[in-house]
């Protein structure tokens, strides 16, 4: 299931076809911005856990799904959508964050970056069947965190849930970015990123900055599940389009550039949106791709990304 519906406008009349066009590219656009941040949240958990481990998880997109189906359990169980979220926030940390981070990433890294490779993509194709098989196959819906409401601004129709997918997704982006470089936690989570030996000197507990840069990826998989899963709906499969989208974004920002994954994700999420419009939706997906092996044939750092020589 498409995270967007795209609906080809009618044929435009002569005397108002300019002003129509000019509309439904806006609407497009904003809509294709919404996505986009959400693609952006998930790109995010990539830069993170390479920036700090050395860590590529193929299995991001299943770190979205696995919560939107705890937060569907929970709900079904009668609890409220953000008392759900908390919960789903806190297993989360513990089990995406925790205990990926002691059974799976630790264990392999010593051994290079291809058996995390590996492991990780077995640990996406097993998520998805463990809970085809144990929950089930089918799409269930979720609920919006937003009213039902649309906003017409100089002729634009807008929703409330892409304004506020926006703005949540914007938020989150910029508040790790902040926490980052203005906090004395998130500059020695940079530290141990750039050079392991020399943070240990000087006296930065490595561990515990790798965890919980974990952890961050588990809210923000969290959020990303919260936010793109009233459209997306609940799905095993749901984590695996989502998983590839959020690494060409993340590969096209530049994989050491938390910024670059706010930018690769609006590229890919407006881009897809105006191919699905303008040329037709079966090239919708191929966009991405596109993009994605332009980026690395002419700046295999990506847009923001920068040549660096990393010591682990």
């Amino acid at each position: 299931a498409p995270l967007i519906s795209i609906v080809h406008p009618a044929p435009y009349r002569c005397e108002k076809g300019s002003s129509q066009a000019m509309t439904d590219f806006f609407q497009l656009l904003i809509s294709g911005m919404a996505t986009g941040a959400i693609y952006a949240l998930a790109a995010l958990g990539f830069t993170l856990l390479w920036q700090a481990s050395g860590t590529i998880n193929f299995a991001q997109g299943e770190f979205v799904m696995l919560p939107a189906f705890m937060m569907v359990a929970l709900g079904t169980a009668g609890l409220p959508l953000l008392p759900a979220f908390a919960i789903t926030c806190v297993i989360a940390v513990g089990v995406l964050g925790w205990a990926f981070k002691r059974g799976i990433a630790d264990p392999l890294l010593k051994f290079g970056l291809m058996p995390i490779v590996v492991a990780t993509i077995g640990l996406a194709i097993a998520a998805r069947n463990g809970v085809r098989a144990g929950y089930s196959a089918e799409a269930h819906p979720f609920p919006s965190l937003f009213a039902d409401k649309l906003f017409n601004v100089a002729g634009v129709n807008v929703t409330l849930a892409d304004l506020g997918t926006l703005a949540i997704a914007l938020a989150l982006v910029l508040g790790t970015q902040w926490y980052l470089n203005k906090t004395v936690t998130g500059r020695a989570m940079q530290a141990v990123a750039q050079n392991t030996e020399s943070a240990t000197v000087l006296g930065i507990n490595v561990p515990r900055m790798i965890f919980y840069t974990f952890a961050i990826n588990a809210v923000l998989a969290c959020a990303a599940a919260l936010l793109v899963t009233p459209t997306y709906l609940a799905k095993f499969d749901m984590g695996e389009s989502l998983g590839t989208k959020a690494f060409f974004a993340a590969i096209i920002g530049g994989f050491n550039n938390s910024r670059g994954a706010l930018l690769g994700g609006v590229i890919v999420g407006v881009s897809e949106n105006l191919a699905a419009a303008y040329i037709s939706p079966a090239y919708k997906d191929a966009v991405a791709l596109v993009i994605f092996m332009i980026v690395i044939l002419f700046k295999p750092q990506g847009l923001l990304g920068k040549k660096v020589e990393r010591k682990v």
